[in-house]
């Protein structure tokens, strides 16, 4: 199943490392113009390096007015992942309100406001597109420590579904993938010892976390016209774990 986006123009957010700096070079390699959104300069400068043509937006998605302003200018986008996210752990009876605030600022607020900013102009246009937010198997299931993360989480898939009600009359398509514990650069450090790792893995039918690319593809299906029919959804990526 070969999947194109010549012609279109997609911004990615959290676009700096992990699942989002993967997507990015694959919006490339299918054809698409990539926007990518970090708030990290070190990790755009290399990004633009490793991939010429990307253009690059720095700024904090926790703040509010610095993120309309800088997505004030960005031009027509046909396609947007909201990616960024935080993982502020907490026992919950620790949990504070700086890392609620926070957790909450970037991983739904600012995914409102993208998609407000992306979806206007889509409709000003006259024209479709498709939105995936990056969520989590943690939306629909209790993780110890993750009380504010889970919160978030289930969240963002229920803003998913409103979304895709209010703006499927639009022709904008919103879905998200809820992917479990992903080998990126954090994910193999953060999950590399056995002790840790074996009670997760123990409940994933798959015996096995994901790889970056199976997210990835998930995320360019969804966004694709391969999955016209398809708005509303959140789609495990997880090897079966929330079957158990």
């Amino acid at each position: 199943m070969d999947i194109t986006f010549t012609g279109r123009r997609a911004l990615v957010t959290g676009a700096g490392k992990g699942i989002g700096r993967s997507t990015v070079r694959a919006l490339r390699a299918a054809g698409a113009e990539v926007i990518a959104l970090s708030r990290s300069p070190e990790d755009l400068e290399s990004l633009a390096r490793e991939c010429p043509g990307v253009q690059t937006v720095c700024v904090d998605l926790g703040d509010w007015s610095a993120t309309e302003a800088a997505l004030s200018n960005i031009g027509a986008v046909d396609l947007l992942v909201n990616n960024a996210g935080v993982a502020l752990l907490q026992p919950f009876l620790e949990v504070t309100r700086e890392a609620f605030d926070r957790s909450f600022d970037v991983n739904v607020r600012a995914a409102i406001l993208v998609s407000q900013v992306v979806a206007r102009q889509m409709i000003q246009r006259g024209v479709g597109g498709a939105i995936v937010n990056v969520s989590s198997q943690a939306s629909q299931v209790a993780l110890k420590d993750h009380a504010v993360y889970c919160a978030t989480k289930g969240a963002l898939d229920m803003l998913t579904k409103v979304m895709a009600l209010e703006l499927g009359p639009k022709k904008i398509r919103v879905n998200c993938v809820n992917p479990t514990v992903v080998m990126t650069d954090m994910g193999r450090a953060n999950w590399s010892d056995t002790q840790k790792a074996a009670p997760m893995l123990n409940r994933i039918p798959l015996g096995r976390f994901a790889e970056v690319d199976e997210v990835v593809h998930s995320i360019l299906f969804l966004l694709s016209d391969k999955s016209a029919m398809i708005t509303g959804s959140c789609l495990p990526v997880d090897g079966g774990y929330l079957v158990t």
